[in-house]
């Protein structure tokens, strides 16, 4: 681990991150002083559950994953982590251990905060610890209403739904996961997943096409899909 110098000379993690977006570059320049950055390879732990805590980790380069396992060892993806995003922060505010697995899904550079002096920064700048807040607020509801579609929601309508929202308006998906990894996020095997999307495309819904290209073909069927009660 080193200091994170690429944050002095080039738009860096610290620039990106919401919760400091309304800070001076004095100011970040504080948040830079505390940090120090991580590269981790493809397929390596950021951290594991269990693994003492204090420390918020935002990604710079690459992606990673965020994922909890039950006592069968079965994995469920919680989300995945992109440039400017952050995580570990929960145990900032708790002397508990940490509860998630992060893994590295490409190249990925970490900018690793220590959790005690930034507490101290958040003390100087309230509005830091107010967009932590505001974005954990977000995360819960993300959390609960994703909680409430798997409860609540047939296969074909949470499928319907996460492909509209993968597609951002667009008509082509190319996925930046694994079909399993996806399946997890929506609560189901990959195998469910499979045959799902095999189906959709058998109706003229989609196209597959390769891993991980989707092509949506009938927007408005699958948006009445994800709407039907």
């Amino acid at each position: 681990m080193h200091s994170c110098h690429h944050c002095e000379n080039q738009p860096s993690c610290i620039e990106h991150v919401p919760i400091f977006a309304s800070l001076s570059r004095e100011e970040r320049m504080e948040i830079v002083e505390i940090a120090s950055s991580r590269n981790f390879e493809k397929g390596e732990m950021v951290y594991r559950a269990g693994d003492e805590g204090g420390t918020l980790f935002v990604l710079h380069t690459g992606r990673a994953k965020l994922f909890r396992l039950n006592t069968s060892g079965k994995e469920q993806v919680l989300r995945l982590i992109g440039p400017g995003e952050f995580i570990g922060e929960l145990s900032l505010f708790s002397s508990l251990p940490l509860t998630d697995n992060v893994l590295a899904l490409e190249s990925t550079t970490m900018c690793v905060l220590q959790g005690g002096r930034l507490k101290g920064l958040m003390a100087k700048y309230p509005s830091i610890a107010f967009k932590v807040m505001d974005e954990l607020s977000r995360r819960l509801e993300k959390a609960e209403y994703r909680i409430e579609d798997i409860s609540l929601s047939s296969v074909t309508k949470r499928v319907a739904r996460a492909l509209l929202e993968l597609s951002e308006g667009k008509q082509e998906i190319l996925l930046h996961m694994t079909k399993g990894d996806l399946a997890s996020q929506l609560g189901m095997t990959q195998e469910t997943l499979s045959r799902k999307l095999a189906a959709l495309q058998e109706e003229g819904l989609i196209l597959l096409k390769g891993y991980r290209k989707i092509i949506i073909k009938d927007r408005s069927e699958l948006e009445e899909i994800s709407l039907a009660e």
